[in-house]
């Protein structure tokens, strides 16, 4: 989080969420009750595959998702944007036009939510991921998360062991009926092969992780005799959701459960290669890695890609949003958004305010971190 204000964004999610329930955020626009992402930065953006292994951007993240305000997504957007342009020494007046690009994105989905946003309209940054995605396979999977491609997950700094009643409770899991169906969903597999736990640790895979369960699984599926081929499935705690919700619509109560659902609203790519769960009496997330699963880095932007990049963007999230609305909802929703528009900048005067807000106490924030990561650095020498 000290690397760069951008990072410090990404990983201050709080913040954002105490800056909702402040009196700053009373004036934002309401709209209609949908699933949301709730912390809808850069890194929570970027290529999903189907089981059909077919991939499109999409909401890759849904931690925090819940039934909520619509505005809350595109204001988290817009916040990771202005600080990701920062990084590229790029003049303010970037912001400006990028926060008018992101509207227009956002509202062109509204009117038809089955038209996906055209991979073409990406900017190259977006295309280039893209196009890396396509061309990923198991073996880049596992070169990058377990650092080799044989069939067992080396411990170490990342890769912890498990206790007895971890790995007995692990092997109860992928027992289930369900479990194996989700395996064997994937094209080039078979209902009915057998899935195998091969090898498992806990993951330490980074500060979202720390005191939570996350486990890594590496699983053979179908048999020697026909190709046996691996697969890696992460095991997510799933802990309460820190972002606003409504209190007009019922979501699921189990943590895991409302993950899920989210991302089947938000992301179907994703969401059908998820399951809840239960582990040890803890609600988990099952979910299968695949090759083309990727975050978007857009540290370095240039003016035309980050206004690019916000459009584009913003029209994948609006069509997540969207296509949970009915016509009537879609054209309220896009009435209130048309409103306060400043003069001679098609961008509503909401969203600039909350975004030079929120830059600014993140800004603050973030040099103080960094101050109190230089004393305890200087006090550990």
């Amino acid at each position: 989080m000290a690397c760069s204000a951008h990072s410090y964004v990404r990983g201050s999610t709080l913040e954002f969420y105490e800056w909702l329930g402040s009196s700053s955020a009373r004036s934002l626009p309401q709209g209609p009750p949908v699933w949301i992402c709730g912390d809808c930065h850069l890194g929570n953006l970027g290529p999903v595959a189907d089981a059909n292994g077919r991939v499109k951007i999409a909401i890759r993240d849904l931690d925090q998702t819940v039934i909520g305000n619509p505005a809350h997504d595109l204001i988290r957007l817009g916040l990771s944007l202005a600080t990701a342009i920062r990084g590229s020494d790029l003049p303010g007046v970037t912001t400006a036009l990028m926060l008018e690009q992101m509207i227009e994105g956002y509202e062109g989905v509204l009117g038809d939510p089955s038209t996906n946003p055209r991979k073409s309209a990406a900017p190259a940054s977006v295309q280039r991921v893209l196009k890396r995605a396509l061309e990923r396979r198991w073996r880049h999977l596992a070169e990058e998360r377990i650092e080799d491609v044989r069939p067992f997950i080396p411990l170490g700094q990342r890769f912890w062991p498990l206790t007895v009643t971890e790995t007995k409770e692990i092997h109860r899991i992928f027992d289930q009926a369900e479990v194996k169906d989700l395996i064997t969903s994937l094209k080039d597999r078979e209902k009915g092969d057998r899935v195998k736990v091969l090898d498992a640790a806990y993951w330490m895979k980074g500060c979202s992780s720390l005191g939570r369960l996350r486990f890594a699984i590496l699983v053979g599926v179908g048999n020697k005799k026909r190709n046996e081929s691996f697969c890696l499935i992460d095991i997510k705690e799933a802990v309460p959701a820190l972002a606003p919700h409504s209190n007009k619509v019922s979501m699921p109560r189990d943590h895991a459960e409302r993950v899920v659902e989210g991302a089947r609203r938000l992301s179907p790519f994703l969401g059908q290669r998820m399951l809840p769960g239960h582990f040890s009496g803890t609600a988990v997330v099952l979910r299968e890695l695949l090759p083309q699963d990727l975050k978007l880095e857009m540290d370095q932007l240039t003016r035309e890609e980050a206004i690019g990049a916000a459009r584009y963007l913003a029209s994948v999230v609006g069509q997540a949003h969207a296509r949970q609305m009915d016509s009537a909802a879609r054209k309220d929703w896009r009435t209130a958004l048309g409103r306060n528009r400043t003069k001679g900048l098609d961008a509503p005067s909401w969203l600039w305010a909350s975004v030079v807000q929120l830059v600014a106490s993140h800004e603050a924030a973030y040099l103080e971190h960094c101050r109190q990561y230089a004393l305890g650095a200087a006090q550990r020498k």
